[in-house]
């Protein structure tokens, strides 16, 4: 996947601009001109302007209405129905790069939109890249999105997507599994909650479901040495780093204060 390429000024006249601003404005868009430049830049007619600044103002999410996310310097593609990335899970990717800087086989598991496995890719070179979702949405994003570096994407529940060929040679799996407790699931963002697959938020009742899932059977998919990597909230994160313990990996817990980020890694030991 190439890099974001700058935008281009957008060639609408300043009226327009001045309505688009003034729209997203009144609809409560804080960042209402720096949108207004996005989206003046997407549009090829006016009409298709219009469309874009009605989604907009009706509570779509920016990345959906203009079809792509930046995620750690790429335009990742999105589509209604699809987990939209989170600056704050680029963390993530920065610490798999740290931990197993030269990893060759990468697994995005919950991959949502890919954009995890795409930017681990652009980062590591040519490596064997699998990413897996359950959702037939998802799966169909992804495959757009790490084309470029030769991934496969597999459709499934967690492991059981994946090639039985894998066991015992991930480098690096990370795992953005769902975490939002589902009693909490109602007070997210109406952008998350409105627009978002529930299955790509609730991790059931204290939101850890998934990953004491994924943290118990990542020691089987492992490389010696491979790392397993998890999001997660602060209050999450004891808990977290205990599963992955019980799973039999060596925990560590990765803090981002700017990015308000949180991830819990575990590594596989070496064979002696």
């Amino acid at each position: 996947m190439p890099p974001l390429p700058p935008l281009t000024p957008p060639s609408s006249s300043p009226s327009s601009r001045t309505s688009v601003v003034a729209a997203l404005r009144a609809a409560g868009c804080v960042f209402a001109e720096e949108e207004a430049a996005l989206i003046l830049a997407a549009a090829r007619t006016p009409a298709e302007l219009a469309g874009l600044v009605d989604l907009r103002v009706s509570g779509r999410p920016l990345e959906l209405v203009l079809g792509w996310a930046v995620f750690r310097g790429l335009r990742v593609a999105v589509e209604p129905g699809v987990f939209v990335p989170r600056r704050r899970t680029e963390f993530l990717v920065d610490q798999a790069l740290a931990r197993v800087p030269d990893a060759g086989v990468v697994v995005d598991l919950c991959c949502g939109s890919g954009a995890v496995g795409a930017a681990l890719a652009a980062a590591l070179g040519p490596v064997e890249l699998h990413a897996a979702d359950i959702d037939p949405a998802a799966v169909r994003c992804a495959r757009r999105n790490v084309a470029a570096a030769g991934g496969q994407v597999h459709t499934g529940d967690l492991f059981a997507a994946l090639p039985t060929g894998l066991r015992g040679r991930v480098d690096i799996l990370a795992a953005n599994v769902p975490y939002v407790p589902s009693g909490e699931v109602a007070l997210l963002p109406a952008e998350a909650r409105e627009h978002e697959p529930l299955i790509a938020l609730d991790g059931g009742t204290d939101g850890l479901d998934v990953l004491r899932r994924v943290a118990a059977e990542a020691p089987g998919w492992l490389a010696p040495g491979g790392c397993l990597l998890v999001e997660t909230s602060e209050r999450q994160a004891p808990a977290a780093v205990e599963a992955v313990t019980r799973g039999g990996l060596k925990p560590r817990l990765a803090v981002s204060e700017e990015g308000y980020a949180h991830v819990v890694t575990g590594k596989k030991r070496q064979y002696r």
